[in-house]
């Protein structure tokens, strides 16, 4: 009787065994796979199509005359003023003389704005009684164009190389504080409540931890502001400036020497690329785990 009624053990296993889904069909993990983020690939390709393409859109609205050369002067003749200023050919300084002055009041300012705007970021992020008292006075100021209180510069600081620096430097100051006080909320609470029950000390946490965690903001606000110094060189040396790109570009502007103009402005373009170019590249040295985490 009992064997009448034993299961054949095959079968059993086949009913109680659980269902099993089927495994993901290889076209679909190759099709996932293809997919990149938007952070991957370069698009250095891309650039360079774009430049070629706006060179020749440039080269064929002067040539064909489209525009008159008093608007838009043709590329053979602004490549021809920057040859005669790299040479010494110009009737005016040579090249490297107006950017040697420039690339000094512009490095100066940035790096005392640095000096100066990081650990008063860092102290606003930390301390609600530092942020009280300077966020007013940065924010009050920060939207205001250079050109709005460069009058009072000159008028507090004369007209030598001192007001140039300063509005440069103050171009600078509210990007690198805004951006380390950004920063310093970066941090993880659970990082920090970690490194306290390692038994860090109160300082020790601030080097290890949370300066690490705003590094990559204050990097950014070290672009920004780099950006900014770059931008106000124009209207910095528009104070008595005998020498320097923003001069070039201004006095050749009094004479509607637009290809000196333009000369110019690409000029200050390209080195502010180079720039931003170098503050990637020391990103990408310093916080190579920004983007990945």
């Amino acid at each position: 009787m009992s064997e009448a009624v034993q299961m054949n053990p095959l079968s059993a296993a086949t009913s109680h065994s659980p269902t099993k889904t089927p495994a993901a069909q290889p076209s679909e993990a190759v099709k996932t796979s293809r997919f990149k983020t938007p952070g991957e690939g370069s698009s250095v390709g891309i650039s360079i199509v774009t430049v070629i393409v706006l060179l020749a859109l440039w080269f064929a609205a002067t040539n064909l005359g489209w525009v008159k050369p008093l608007f838009l002067p043709s590329p053979q003749a602004v490549f021809q003023q920057f040859y005669e200023y790299l040479t010494g050919q110009a009737n005016d300084k040579p090249l490297w003389q107006h950017f040697s002055a420039s690339l000094l009041r512009v490095t100066v300012a940035f790096w005392l704005a640095f000096l100066v705007a990081v650990p008063l970021g860092i102290a606003m992020g930390m301390s609600r009684v530092a942020r009280g008292i300077f966020d007013p006075p940065i924010e009050f100021y920060r939207p205001l164009p250079p050109l709005a209180y460069l009058p009072l510069i000159i008028i507090w600081f004369g007209i030598d190389e001192t007001p140039k620096i300063l509005l440069i430097f103050l171009s600078c100051f509210a990007p690198l504080a805004l951006a380390a006080r950004s920063g310093m909320r970066s941090a993880a609470q659970e990082q920090i409540n970690a490194a306290y029950s390692m038994g860090a000390s109160y300082f020790q946490v601030i080097r290890h931890v949370i300066l690490p965690a705003a590094l990559p903001d204050i990097l950014v606000g070290m672009r920004i502001a780099i950006g900014f110094g770059w931008t106000t060189l124009v209207a910095a040396e528009m104070v008595a400036a005998n020498v320097g790109l923003g001069q070039m570009v201004l006095n050749a502007s009094n004479f509607l020497r637009t290809d000196i103009v333009i000369m110019g402005i690409i000029v200050i373009g390209v080195i502010a690329y180079i720039f931003d170019l170098f503050m990637r590249w020391i990103e990408k040295c310093l916080v190579p785990w920004k983007g990945r985490m």
